[in-house]
Formats: structure tokens, sequence, C-alpha cells
């Protein structure tokens, strides 16, 4: 029979190679960004013959890679913080507050998450677009600021903290605004991480919502980016340009 110790061996193991076949695609599409249009040609499958930069200089030579980068970052990271900060304080109040009609509240934000954001689209556009916000950073952050999702994930792990400690933080003279902003975040700490990835990781990859709030390159994200150029850099004769602009993507989430 296999020991304990075999059956961590053995779980590593499958982990590794599980790793190992999700990074294999992302390895190969560096590798052939290195490689020049002749080998790419002549030996699609061969490793390159050398280290060459020259599709990366073509890449950012043709588009202003640093500025979309730096919005996609500034995007993410600020629907990521706004969507913390509001789930935290709602997913306390369902979770640990008394109030009336609670259940119908928490029934609402269940039936939100059968929304899809497409369905909304059309009259988010129209509001932003009388405000004069299209094409605007706010456009891309606020209608996002917000998620069913978020409040959901902390709601349930919240179930999981001891009301004897809010009780005790609240003897102490602690405010509500203290408990859920000072107490309850290195408690959260784990689910606080996985939404803080998800909606990250979720946001630097969406494609919809900048191809309706933008018109031209001054506001679109890295991803935006790169699908309006993948068709012109593959009609030239520099095919490694194309996964090299490729790799400006974060990998996509599963």
């Amino acid at each position: 029979m296999i020991g304990e110790r075999g059956v961590r061996r053995l779980g590593l193991t499958f982990a590794l190679l599980a790793a190992l076949a999700w990074l294999f695609p992302y390895a190969w599409m560096v590798l052939t960004s290195l490689k020049t249009p002749q080998e790419l040609i002549n030996a699609p499958t061969a490793l390159p013959g050398a280290l060459r930069l020259t599709a990366y200089a073509e890449v950012f030579r043709a588009l202003p890679v640093g500025r979309y980068l730096a919005l996609t970052t500034v995007m993410a990271l600020s629907i990521a913080a706004l969507q913390i900060a509001i789930a935290l304080p709602a997913a306390y109040a369902l979770a640990k507050l008394d109030f009336p009609r609670r259940g119908a509240a928490f029934a609402l934000l269940l039936a939100a998450l059968l929304i899809p954001a497409e369905l909304r689209f059309v009259p988010i556009f129209t509001l932003f677009s009388s405000l004069g916000l299209v094409n605007t950073l706010p456009a891309l952050v606020l209608p996002f600021a917000v998620s069913a999702f978020g409040t959901f994930l902390l709601r349930q792990a919240l179930l999981s903290v001891p009301d004897a400690l809010i009780e005790a933080a609240r003897l102490d003279g602690a405010s509500e605004l203290h408990i859920v902003y000072r107490l309850l975040p290195p408690i959260l700490a784990p689910a606080l991480t996985a939404f803080f990835l998800v909606s990250f990781v979720h946001h630097w990859n969406d494609y919809f919502w900048p191809l309706v709030m933008t018109v031209d390159d001054r506001g679109r994200s890295a991803s935006r980016c790169c699908v309006s150029r993948a068709p012109a850099s593959a009609g030239t004769s520099s095919w490694p340009a194309t996964p090299c602009s490729a790799c400006r993507r974060w990998p996509c989430s599963p």
C-alpha cells in the first residue's frame, strides 16, 4: 500500500504536470516571438536559433504598449479595490446584522448574479454618454464598482466568523466601520485575496466593455488593443510580432 508520504508525492507529481501543461502554451508563445519569420516558416516546431528581440522592438515602435499596460493596470486595480471596499460592508450587513427583510435582500443579491453585464450595457452606455464620460477611465471603472459575486463570497466567509469576536470588539468601543475595515480584513484575508485575484484577472482580460466604452487608442485597454491589432499584424511579414503583442495580455482565467 502507498503510505501518506507516497500519496503526497503522487499528488505533487500530478500538480507539477498540470502546471507544466498549463504553462506550455505561454512558453511556446514566447519562444515563437523570439524567432525570425524565416525560422517560423521553415521550422515552426524548432527552438529559436538565437534570442532575438526584434519582434518586441517592432511592437513597441508600432504601439504605445506602455500606455495600454498602465491604463489596464489602473483600471483593473481600481475596480478590484472599489469592489472590495463596497462588498465588505454589504456582506457584513447580510451576515452579522439583524434588520428587517434581510432574507429578501439576500435573495435580491442572488438574483443579481443571474443578470449578465451585457444586458445592462445599453442603458449604462446611454447614461455615460449623456454625462460625457465615454472614452474615459471612470466609464471603464464605475459600472463594475459593485459586485454581487464579491458580496456573496464575502458574506459566506463572514458566516464562519464567531459573533462573540464582533461583540467583544463592540464592548471595547469599536465602531462598525472599525470592525468592517480594521478587524475583519485580516480574518478574511484568504477570501479577500481570492476575490481580488478573480476580479483583477477578469477585468484585465475584459474585451467587451472597453470595446463598448472606448472609441480610440486613448482609452483602450491591453486586451482591446491586442485583438484590434491582431489582424493587421497577421497580414504582415513579421509573424513573430503577433505572439509578441499577445504576450502583453495576462494569462486567461479558467
